[in-house]
């Protein structure tokens, strides 16, 4: 028997981390680049909640961050958010949040992220040592802000 055969394949599964609305500014053009033209859109605040389970992990998006945009030949767009948010317990978490965009299919768009966070030592720390992934949509016309939602992922269910 193979060794592939023996060893189990669970699916990772995900749980709700955070919710967040984040502000912005309006895009800045960057000029065409050799991959194609480049935006940065300065990120300005917002707020944050846990999702169920991590009622802890909430407090407000800090101004001064950006989303780094650049649009590839095949149409999709690849963004690279680098922001802090502050729980309310004081802790500064660095977010960065590599996005990538495609509107060229039908149906809704794909908007699925690679989260890294980086967290002080302390409470939060074990989130240095996980792997998130997360969504995007849009809060336009409501309000100029994205709504981005952050799974952990997990190597098996809970419980």
């Amino acid at each position: 028997m193979d060794i592939l055969d023996r060893l189990p394949a669970p699916a990772p599964q995900t749980r709700l981390l955070w919710e967040a609305l984040v502000d912005l500014e309006e895009k800045a053009d960057l000029g065409r680049g050799p991959l194609g033209p480049r935006a940065i859109i300065p990120i300005t605040g917002g707020r944050f909640r846990g999702g169920p389970g991590f009622d802890g992990l909430s407090g407000k998006v800090l101004p001064g961050g950006a989303d780094r945009q650049q649009t590839r030949p095949d149409g999709a767009r690849e963004l690279d958010a680098l922001y802090e948010m502050q729980v309310n317990d004081g802790a500064v978490l660095t977010i960065r949040n590599r996005v990538i965009i495609d509107e060229s299919v039908e149906g809704p768009r794909y908007a699925i992220g690679r989260v890294q966070v980086i967290a002080p030592e302390g409470r939060w720390d074990w989130l240095n040592r996980r792997v998130f992934v997360g969504t995007m949509a849009s809060a336009r016309p409501e309000r100029a802000a994205v709504v981005i939602r952050v799974w952990l992922v997990e190597e098996h269910p809970a419980g």
